[in-house]
């Protein structure tokens, strides 16, 4: 069950990176297309992001409280997958802000 989740989640990461490589690349010379700005993405992963902490929490809860639908391993993964994806945020997070100072950094 742990396996068949931690694959769920490379499939949506590298579905996520195809994408992401697909909308660099399939605009032409001299085209315009709709673009996602770069704070709409990120806005988007920070909800998703909380998206996937409230789940977990919601499930630690009711594991606490005795459902008996909710069991140990589904909570662990769960928890898991909030914690891995908010890492991954904090380090996208951290890459930008060290570009930022790079830039500001650079002489005119």
């Amino acid at each position: 069950m742990i396996n068949n989740n931690i694959n769920q989640v490379l499939h949506q990461m590298r579905g996520i990176e195809a994408l992401a490589k697909n909308q660099q690349t399939s605009i032409k010379p001299g085209e315009q297309k709709d673009q996602t700005s770069f704070a709409e993405l990120m806005t988007k992963a920070i909800d998703q992001v909380n998206q996937s902490q409230a789940h977990a929490a919601k499930l630690g809860q009711a594991l606490e409280m005795g459902d008996p639908n909710v069991d140990i391993a589904q909570v662990m993964v769960a928890m898991q997958k909030s914690r891995v994806s908010f890492q991954a945020l904090t380090e996208v997070r951290n890459k930008l802000l060290t570009a930022y100072q790079d830039v500001m950094n650079m002489p005119v």
